[in-house]
């Protein structure tokens, strides 16, 4: 009995030394941290989700006297679980995060994506092999627009622009090559890409046949914002000095099988020609003493210029979204942690067949208790829509991260 006591005693102190020796402060916001003894492994687990509730209306006949068909929806926009860190060396990064809700893991295509939940949105490693060169291999997101890249946690709205929506590249699975140089106090980023083109957690195989492949360049001419505001959405950390980030993006989703390359419906069937869809995108994110300014613009066509897919026999497949679209968002954080926002966002369309020409109008206001990691976030938009009825819609949404 004596012994059984000593040996429990020993293995609890032992168990005690090893956990309060090991795990890491606990900071709201930033995950629950955990590394072994000698540092070579890291895991961080942290948990989100946003509560969204959102009332629009119809704008009849285009005319604010004819406000109808208030609809409204409450849901949990997002909730995710998120797993990082580095093995056998800090050089060795990986990262796995998992969505939750509907919204985030509902499949567009029930036989392409396996039939089941479309879950896994990051599953990657990221080796940084040789100074200033890493190469990730995995499902991520690619390096297209800024807004796109900028997490969903970190947003200055309470949702991503209409840009967004119709040009981003989002994620999919492949390698990517990223090399950072400093040129005197500037930086220079720039990352190559390959990727099946057809999106996340895609299981049939490539059915277009064709690969996708990105190339991104940032420029930071004032040097490195502070805790990588370039990707931050609202200047929260005040900067001291003006910075300004600048970069573009080049992407060729050969053959894509996919209205929106790698979103939007699949076009499935025998005797068609994929085309391939060509997307460029630049925009610049600025921000000095809580003011942050971000641009966007992005345009996206097809080889032949025709967004029209046909089958052999002349018959219609579908549509690819091609056009153009350019949104600006600008922003102001008090000392109080109150900010104001505004967005202007507007989007056209190459072809009748692809869709109708908008524009877009937001005005945000968030109240950051604690950075990002818990606000209050809500928006009122009019959107104009030609040939359509315009609409207003007012959002209201809480942020809570671990």
């Amino acid at each position: 009995m004596k012994r059984l006591q000593v040996f429990l005693l020993i293995t609890s102190l032992t168990f005690t030394s090893f956990v309060y020796g090991q795990l890491k402060p606990y900071e709201f916001g930033k995950g629950f941290r955990y590394a072994n003894p000698n540092g070579d492994f890291s895991i961080k687990f942290g948990l989100r989700f946003q509560s969204l509730f959102i009332a629009d209306w119809n704008i009849r006949k285009d005319d604010l006297g004819y406000v109808e068909g208030l609809g409204t929806n409450f849901l949990v926009r997002r909730a995710r679980l998120k797993f990082d860190g580095h093995a056998f060396s800090k050089k060795l990064k990986y990262k796995m995060e998992l969505g939750l809700t509907n919204r985030d893991n509902g499949i567009s295509d029930f036989d392409a994506q396996g039939g089941g939940a479309n879950m896994m949105l990051d599953a990657y490693f990221d080796y940084n092999f040789y100074e200033n060169f890493s190469l990730l291999v995995g499902q991520t997101k690619l390096p297209g627009n800024r807004e796109r890249v900028i997490s969903s946690a970190n947003m200055q709205f309470v949702d991503r622009s209409l840009l967004n929506s119709r040009f981003n590249l989002d994620r999919d699975m492949g390698i990517q090559l990223s090399h950072k140089v400093n040129i005197g106090k500037s930086k220079l980023n720039q990352t190559i890409a390959i990727s099946q083109g057809e999106g996340r957690n895609v299981t049939t195989g490539n059915t277009g046949g064709g690969l996708e492949y990105t190339y991104r360049v940032d420029f930071l001419p004032m040097g490195d914002f502070a805790s990588k505001g370039d990707y931050l959405g609202s200047d929260l950390a005040r900067e001291s000095k003006p910075k300004l980030a600048i970069g573009a993006t080049f992407d060729i989703n050969d053959k894509a099988a996919r209205s929106r390359g790698n979103l939007g419906s699949f076009f499935f069937g025998d005797d068609k020609n994929y085309k391939t869809l060509y997307t460029g995108i630049a925009d610049l994110m600025f921000k000095y003493k809580g003011f942050s300014l971000m641009g966007e613009f992005a345009i996206r066509g097809t080889d032949g210029r025709n967004p029209i897919l046909y089958y052999a026999d002349g018959s219609k497949a579908g549509t690819y979204f091609t056009g153009s679209a350019i949104s600006v968002d600008a922003g102001y954080l008090c000392k109080s942690n109150y900010e104001f926002a505004v967005r202007y966002t507007k989007l056209r369309t190459s072809h009748s067949a692809v869709g109708n020409d908008e524009n877009q109008y937001v005005l945000g206001f968030s109240k950051y208790i604690a950075g990002h990691s818990l606000k209050v976030q809500s928006d009122i938009g009019y959107q104009q829509i030609d040939g359509a009825d315009d609409g207003l819609m007012w959002r209201l949404q809480f942020d809570f991260h671990l």
